[in-house]
């Protein structure tokens, strides 16, 4: 994945589904954060644009329920 798609939807490799609500700049670091919502719950969390994008393999991380082979995989509209 080579950028973060704002109003796109994702899913995370343990099942949750998530929408990007946008790009934030941390105050103080002004790395980009990328501000999301777990669908269905509201809750909204924050993660580094970096490890949002990361191409880490985790098909073999404890709870990946999915199969997916990166953290977050867009999902096809």
């Amino acid at each position: 994945m080579e950028k973060v798609e704002v109003g796109r939807k994702y899913r995370h490799f343990k099942g949750i589904e998530i929408e990007v609500l946008g790009i934030a700049k941390h105050s103080e670091t002004l790395e980009n954060l990328v501000i999301y919502t777990h669908l269905g719950t509201g809750d909204m969390w924050a993660r580094p644009e970096e490890m949002f994008l990361s191409d880490e393999d985790v098909t073999k991380k404890a709870g990946n329920t999915t199969g997916q082979k990166y953290r977050f995989e867009l999902i096809d509209e």
